[in-house]
């Protein structure tokens, strides 16, 4: 495996279990209600800034994905779609990075 690629899939970890603590712990804290996160998400004009440019990120990503899988028939990359949205653009763009930089055969 390339170093490029060993660097995507340590930032793609990263970026899974980085945000998810940080998460776990509101959740400990405040409970385990989901729509009192996504209110906490847009407690001030800052918190709704970054929400909706992680979202709008989240979005590209996702037509970049399905574009690429399209022409390339990479269909592995697709894995990289429930990452962004199940745990944020911090890992699902490492990890289409990291199926994408695959050798094709």
């Amino acid at each position: 495996m390339s170093p490029l690629r060993l660097i995507y899939l340590g930032l793609a970890i990263w970026g899974a279990v980085h945000p998810m603590y940080w998460f776990v712990s509101w959740f400990r804290t405040e409970g385990w209600d989901l729509w009192a996160m996504v209110d906490a998400w847009h407690a001030n004009m800052a918190t709704t800034g970054l929400t909706w440019d992680l979202t709008i990120a989240a979005v590209a990503l996702t037509v970049f994905v399905l574009a690429e899988v399209a022409v390339r028939r990479n269909w592995g990359a697709l894995w990289a779609i429930p990452a962004t949205f199940c745990i944020g653009v911090s890992c699902g763009l490492p990890l289409y990075l990291f199926l994408r930089a695959r050798p094709l055969r």
